[in-house]
């Protein structure tokens, strides 16, 4: 906190100096101001096309599909991660909804039966 406090009123004259020393070519201060212009990206997009996915079957085709491209080297071990959860978390809303279809059929079915 004290050196925020430190820096609090030098912080314009030392963003000057660093600009100007990128203009002067210095790479370290060329570098520093466009990490804050431009952020190193943390991921990127992956165009990777997933087999459908109409049900918890088709999951098993789809994990097929990203550990090929994994050995083919078109997605890295870390893509492919991602995409295994995004996989994983699609085959559970489908879950969900096949759960929660049947349920509703059970109920009908035994509300129906109560009232005869």
């Amino acid at each position: 906190m004290l050196a925020e406090q430190l820096l609090d009123g030098e912080a314009e004259a030392m963003l000057r100096t660093v600009i100007e020393k990128a203009k002067q070519g210095d790479m370290v201060a060329l570098r520093l101001c466009l990490d804050r212009i431009v952020p190193p990206r943390r991921d990127r997009p992956v165009h990777f096309t997933i087999p459908a996915l109409n049900s918890a079957d088709d999951a098993s085709k789809a994990m097929a599909a990203v550990t090929v491209a994994v050995a083919c080297g078109e997605l890295t071990p870390t893509e492919a991660a991602e995409l295994s959860r995004v996989i994983e978390t699609y085959v559970k809303a489908i879950e969900t909804s096949e759960i929660e279809r049947r349920l509703k059929i059970l109920e009908q079915r035994q509300f129906t039966g109560l009232s005869k």
